[in-house]
């Protein structure tokens, strides 16, 4: 199997702990952003892992990027589609601008990641594709109906090239974390996240970042060969199916 994993928004928050932890798991690991230059160079400084820029909105430039990284390190075997933002509003205000950008990085953008190296996996006989979703993807939420469609999207996407992969080795799988501990949530008011958030997860806390990276390099490993096509939730119990 190869030892080289691509993690997409992988110099912060959930996408930073998932390429450290595959770092520590062996992997030779590349990690792609999209605008942070200085988060990026800190994060490159302080772990040694390579950092690359573009958009996975851009077809064109997600192929050029593969391109790069396989001609620095190797081909790689293992994909994190973990790149995501969130444009949030309510529907009735919501733009197209906002629907649009939020489907072309969410969606689009693990179209645009996975397709370029598709065949070049299929034709070594060895591949893990592991997505990010989220728990609104599953169960929805007011206000993103442009977050929750394209992480539900992402979600379909995975079981159906699932199906595709099986035969050539090559397995897909998808994570739907819950409410984690990122710069982005726990910049939440206090008020909101005790009285509006934690007394709905069960287990009575946050998610932490490292734990969503956990599962990530389980699923990359030859441990998880037989587990394909299937929805992780890792939420704290905040949503069950």
């Amino acid at each position: 199997m190869s030892k080289v994993a691509l993690v997409t928004g992988g110099t912060r928050g959930i996408g930073a702990a998932i390429s450290m932890a595959l770092k520590d798991a062996g992997y030779t690991v590349a990690a792609n952003y999209a605008g942070n230059d200085e988060a990026a160079a800190k994060f490159k400084q302080d772990t040694g892992i390579a950092v690359y820029k573009w958009s996975v909105a851009d077809y064109d430039a997600c192929a050029a990027g593969i391109d790069q990284v396989e001609a620095d390190h190797g081909d790689i075997g293992i994909l994190v589609n973990n790149a995501g933002i969130t444009r949030d509003s309510m529907f009735h205000r919501m733009t197209k601008e906002q629907w649009d950008q939020v489907i072309d990085t969410n969606l689009s953008g693990v179209f645009n990641m996975t397709h370029p190296l598709w065949s070049r996996l299929r034709d070594r006989g060895f591949g893990r594709v592991i997505n990010i979703s989220s728990i609104n993807g599953q169960k929805g939420q007011a206000g993103q109906a442009n977050y929750s469609a394209a992480k539900a999207g992402d979600i379909g996407f995975t079981k159906a090239l699932a199906l595709e992969g099986a035969s050539k080795g090559i397995t897909v799988n998808v994570i739907c974390p819950g409410y984690i501990g990122t710069e982005m949530v726990r910049a939440v008011p206090e008020k909101v996240l005790n009285e509006k958030i934690l007394p709905h997860i069960p287990v009575g806390r946050l998610g932490e970042p490292e734990e969503i990276a956990r599962c990530v390099v389980f699923l990359a490993s030859d441990d998880s060969g037989f587990i394909t096509g299937s929805v992780l939730s890792a939420n704290g119990g905040q949503y069950m199916i």
